[in-house]
């Protein structure tokens, strides 16, 4: 499915969770004198304008970042107000700008981006970033098996499908199974929107069957307009690091639990 833009949900809740959780994740793997391989299967473009069409027409980002402030020395704050900085105060960053401004010059980067439009803006701001991170116009999910074990070993993966295509419901558990049996020591996260419908559930069940170790942390929110299905916002958690937990912890504390999560 090509017809995904994020320029319309950028910054909204499910950034905000997901984001924070990413950040402080890097952040953390950082901290040892160890190349690491940051890969990610959905890139997007890689910066957004939350003062653009797209942004207006939905108004989910003024309900999502804009109403929250991130602590004092946050990892994702600290990243956002250098973009900002660089790119003026309505920029946003997508999660490879969160990546590169988090990352080492040692470190490795590999992005997939499937839709063209996207694709070629990603690869634009991306020239501009160090580390440079490879760019590619192909399907995430094998471009993570096809690097998996990646040099360096040490690493992050991020999974973050549109959900257009339905599809990507039962290939996801498969997905995770096979990264982390080719990818043992690999962290890796899977977003998901938890949604009305209930139709996330068998997806969780299944990971739940093949990845008993995998953790799912959930927040809810209020749907961002009338009739919209999102509720709330999911991540699925294969070796996260110990740094990870107040992270959690603290969103966990800011946003009731989603439907799916044990208060």
């Amino acid at each position: 499915m090509l017809s995904y833009q994020h320029a319309y949900h950028a910054g909204n809740m499910a950034d905000l969770h997901k984001h924070s959780v990413l950040a402080v994740a890097l952040d953390y793997l950082v901290q040892k004198p160890k190349p690491l391989t940051y890969i990610e299967t959905h890139a997007g473009r890689g910066l957004y304008d939350l003062a653009g069409p797209e942004a207006a027409r939905t108004g989910e980002a003024a309900r999502g970042i804009g109403t929250q402030a991130l602590p004092d020395g946050h990892p994702l704050g600290r990243v956002l107000d250098a973009v900002r900085a660089r790119h003026g105060r309505d920029a946003y960053a997508g999660s490879p700008l969160i990546a590169t401004g988090l990352l080492r010059d040692e470190d490795r980067m590999h992005l997939a981006e499937l839709h063209p439009q996207e694709h070629d803006a990603l690869a634009r701001v991306m020239r501009q970033q160090t580390p440079r991170p490879k760019v590619y116009r192909q399907d995430g999910a094998k471009l993570a098996m096809s690097l998996a074990p990646p040099d360096p070993r040490r690493g992050l993966c991020l999974i973050d499908p549109s959900w257009e295509v339905k599809s990507d419901y039962q290939e996801m558990p498969r997905l995770l199974a096979k990264l982390h049996r080719a990818w043992s020591v690999g962290v890796l996260i899977l977003w998901y929107p938890v949604l009305t419908s209930g139709a996330h559930r068998p997806m969780l069940r299944a990971i739940g069957d093949a990845l008993p170790e995998a953790e799912i942390h959930e927040i809810g929110f209020p749907p961002a307009r009338e009739g919209h299905g999102m509720v709330g916002s999911g991540l699925v958690l294969i070796n996260p690091p110990f740094g990870l937990k107040g992270e959690l912890e603290r969103l966990s504390s800011l946003f009731p639990p989603g439907p799916d999560r044990p208060n």
